[in-house]
């Protein structure tokens, strides 16, 4: 029976291939997806802004991050069935039914199609992009999200208005956009149902996905299904709760596909993930008293989820927070706050974030091209420095530094070095870890009685002292400007 549910999810209609995934399987409405305008943007914003001046490799594209998110989400949830129905039968042979491989089918393609949308918002240089002064200023005008959302009801994803968009409420608005031009018809899919599992939604699932989801929990929880407090009309909010923690999770497809895709193009082997064995591990877990469904992991599992956890920090460390690689973002963001000094270029970015139909057109190209403008008319210029990989000059490196903190030692520094304290630059990125203990409590562990063999689910902290290790930890790096900025600035418009 195993196998009629790798058939049914595994019929494809073309295959893309991977660097770090090989052969990645893609449905019929999912290349017409790929195939659109505002998801093909996504190969010309890089993964990681500008992270190749420092790590050369590191050039991969978001468009291949969202396809290979999608292929882990798919794995995630296909292990689970696969080792829910290979422990099942070992005890009772039972075969599923139409209605059952239906469920698993819609929900499977569900998750699919949110993991490849859950990042098309992201603007050129990803993060960095909505860090730079001039962008947040754009970001947070008055009516920027009905505008954004002019002649469609946003209330159907949207509880309310958000004060300051992010590049999540991005993704929504271009996975309606998508998801309205393609063909899901044919699919059985309903947008609401995709767009509802991606972050910052509070939608009303589909009829469809009501009933699925009806049939997949009764045949996840079996006997127990009926047992506990378990209202009726939760049951869907359930199973999208479980399908939103693949898409965006503590341990989720987005981490997973970017820290190998992050390691793999930028040469950096750090920990021990082994993303197999975690798959392994997966199971689905429920409670019928609480009501709860989502993930949990086997005790044997642990080790890999450890070994992830720890990946991820050190990833933060020893390459997102390198001394040299925040110095360069701290970089283009100045050059993007120069780039926009120009009031046509100003006007143009903020069309293109007001209107889906030119949406398209932000990406690193546009910037790239600004930058060279710019370094070309004013040598002195941040845009230059990004144009020529003209690095700051490194000072010093501090943890865990309060911001009176970071304030006392670059006043320090100047004093030291004899130079303005104007010319003193800190960055800092802070690794937030200080939630995994809160959000890893929601992953539950299957652990076995050593006696009568009976498995029940435990808080991951009864059974771990691991993740309590991890806390929040801010990296700061102080430099002193290129001397090339030093000198007067031109104006910028000719």
């Amino acid at each position: 029976m195993r196998r009629a549910v790798n058939d049914l999810l595994g019929a494809y209609d073309k295959l893309i291939m991977d660097p770090v995934h090989g052969g990645i399987p893609l449905y019929r409405h999912e290349i017409q997806v790929i195939d659109h305008p505002l998801f093909q943007r996504l190969r010309n914003i890089c993964q990681n802004d500008i992270l190749s001046l420092v790590f050369p490799g590191a050039t991969h594209s978001r468009f291949l991050h969202s396809v290979g998110v999608m292929h882990v989400g798919t794995r995630m949830f296909r292990s689970m069935i696969d080792a829910y129905l290979r422990e099942r039968q070992l005890s009772e042979q039972t075969d599923l039914s139409l209605s059952q491989l239906d469920a698993i089918d819609y929900l499977a393609k569900t998750i699919r199609l949110g993991c490849l949308m859950h990042d098309s918002g992201h603007s050129s240089f990803s993060h960095q992009f909505t860090q730079a002064a001039r962008i947040r200023e754009l970001m947070s005008r008055p009516d920027r999200f009905r505008n954004l959302w002019k002649g469609v009801d946003f209330h159907q994803y949207h509880s309310g208005e958000p004060e300051e968009l992010e590049h999540e409420h991005y993704s929504v608005r271009v996975a309606h956009e998508v998801l309205s031009a393609v063909d899901l018809d044919s699919a059985g899919l309903d947008r609401r149902d995709v767009i509802g599992i991606m972050e910052t939604t509070d939608v009303r699932p589909s009829e469809t996905f009501c009933r699925h989801a009806e049939t997949f929990w009764h045949f996840i929880a079996g006997e127990e299904a009926s047992s506990g407090t378990l209202v009726a009309d939760n049951i869907p909010r359930l199973v999208m709760n479980l399908l939103s923690s693949i898409v965006s999770g503590e341990i989720d497809a987005d981490r997973a596909d970017y820290m190998l895709r992050d390691g793999f193009h930028s040469s950096v082997t750090i920990g021990g993930l082994n993303l197999d064995h975690l798959l392994t591990n997966f199971r689905f877990g429920w409670d019928t008293s609480e009501p709860w469904l989502g993930l949990a992991i086997t005790q044997k599992g642990l080790g890999a989820l450890e070994d992830f956890v720890y990946s991820r920090h050190q990833m933060y460390r020893k390459v997102y927070a390198h001394k040299t690689a925040l110095g360069f973002d701290w970089l283009l963001r100045e050059a993007i706050n120069e780039v926009l000094a120009d009031q046509d270029n100003f006007d143009w970015v903020d069309t293109c974030l007001s209107d889906m139909h030119f949406f398209a057109e932000l990406t690193d190209s546009f910037f790239w091209e600004a930058f060279r403008k710019v370094a070309r008319r004013n040598p002195a210029s941040f845009s230059f420095c990004i144009v020529n990989r003209v690095k700051l000059n490194h000072l010093d490196t501090r943890e865990d530094l309060s911001a009176k903190g970071i304030d006392r030692h670059s006043e320090w520094l100047a004093r030291e070095l004899e130079i303005d304290p104007e010319d003193v630059v800190t960055c800092s990125m802070r690794a937030r870890f200080s939630n995994i203990q809160d959000n890893f409590n929601g992953i539950k562990v299957l652990v076995k009685d050593p006696i009568t063999r009976a498995r029940s689910l435990r808080m991951i902290s009864e059974v771990s002292a691991f993740f309590s290790k991890f806390s929040d930890g801010t990296i700061t790096h102080f430099y002193t400007r290129p001397d090339i900025t030093r000198a007067p600035v031109e104006g910028l418009t000719e």
